[in-house]
């Protein structure tokens, strides 16, 4: 095997590359809080109440559902409930970044 700087030079390039790669993956999957999630999508249903979403800062709207367990809301908002799309169409969104705008909902409404 023989030493060849051009093969040696592109496998550095390659392996920066994919270093970045990584490192900006890693940025764009940065844990987004629920508040920020809420904001970005969840607020075009929840805040209004649309087909029958329960309502942000609405008690009554949100008690039936806290009963269930945080766990089911978040299995129904995963996988989609009624009229709820998957994951309220934040395709990239974890599964503890759904949690944290669930409980976010939660929070902002046990006191009205």
């Amino acid at each position: 095997m023989t030493f060849s700087i051009a093969i040696f030079t592109q496998r550095i390039v390659i392996l920066g590359f994919a270093s970045l790669a990584l490192a900006l993956s890693s940025v764009a999957h940065a844990a987004r809080s629920g508040e920020t999630l809420y904001n970005s999508y969840c607020i075009a249903c929840h805040m209004n109440g649309v087909a029958g979403a329960p309502k942000f800062g609405n008690k009554a709207d949100w008690q039936p559902r806290v009963e269930k367990g945080i766990d089911t809301l978040l299995k129904d908002a995963t996988n989609g409930f009624k009229a709820m799309p998957p994951k309220g169409l934040c395709f990239d969104c974890s599964e503890n970044e759904l949690r944290g705008a669930i409980q976010y909902m939660i929070d902002n409404s046990s006191s009205n």
